[in-house]
């Protein structure tokens, strides 16, 4: 750990430093992981994109830094010096409150994600800036779900930073959001559907995205751009189902 008299530079560069290499750490074994996944499941899937696998990762290692750097300041603020909301007691809140604060971050981050996201799809000069680097994975891949231009990628940085200075969240459970978003980022572009189709066609299908519902945006481009919730798509009018790409699918619950 970096010592509370560390200068402010130095401390933010370490500890930055440090951050990002284990956010790409985390890129690699939970990508690497469903690549594998996918490679058992579904042989020669990948086997026409290694040229996009490699500016997948090249992209999503700038993105690694990008994460880190403000994730590792932050953390070392509030270590030494009580910055942030996070804390660590498990009475220091009502344990209801444990998945809730959890819920909150999820909700709050899809909410930021839909409409930037949208936006980008909005504004063409704003997609060819930022986004089309995302889109250039046709199809994603495993590797795709951290594969931004930097644009993107510091808008997508800033949102759990901004919410542990408004959001009080216990350190285990601002684990739980980050797993979270690590395993959707990845399982919703993996270019074939981990889950069952009885459960994609469920309510809880309905509700949630999955990979049959971020496929559609990555053919329809104008629909479909939650993060891990169908509301603001369903509220908005840009839920437009699922993919067909992967087999035949009948929607409930809408």
């Amino acid at each position: 750990m970096v010592p509370a008299d560390t200068p402010v530079w130095l401390a933010f560069l370490i500890v930055g430093a440090a951050m990002s290499v284990m956010v790409a750490l985390r890129y690699f074994m939970s990508s690497g992981m469903f690549a594998w996944i996918t490679n058992r499941a579904k042989p020669g899937l990948y086997s026409d994109q290694r040229n996009q696998i490699l500016s997948e990762i090249r992209y999503s290692l700038i993105a690694a830094v990008i994460y880190g750097v403000p994730a590792g300041a932050i953390f070392w603020l509030w270590r030494h010096h009580d910055f942030a909301l996070i804390y660590t007691g498990w009475t220091t809140y009502p344990l209801w409150y444990l998945p809730l604060s959890v819920f909150l971050y999820l909700i709050a981050q899809d909410t930021w994600f839909y409409w930037t996201h949208r936006a980008m799809h909005h504004w063409p000069s704003l997609f060819r800036l930022a986004h089309k680097v995302h889109h250039d994975s046709k199809p994603p891949t495993a590797w795709s779900a951290m594969s931004f231009h930097p644009i993107e990628s510091v808008s997508g940085a800033i949102v759990i930073p901004v919410l542990v200075f408004v959001v009080p969240i216990h350190l285990a459970m601002l684990g739980v959001v980050l797993t979270i978003a690590t395993v959707m980022g990845v399982v919703n572009h993996m270019g074939w559907e981990i889950f069952p189709r009885r459960l994609v066609n469920s309510a809880f299908g309905a509700s949630v995205i999955t990979a049959s519902h971020h496929e559609r945006h990555h053919e329809g481009y104008r629909c479909n751009f939650g993060l891990y919730f169908r509301f603001w798509d369903k509220i908005c009018g840009t839920d437009r189902g699922l993919s067909h790409r992967f087999g035949r699918h009948v929607e409930t619950n809408h």
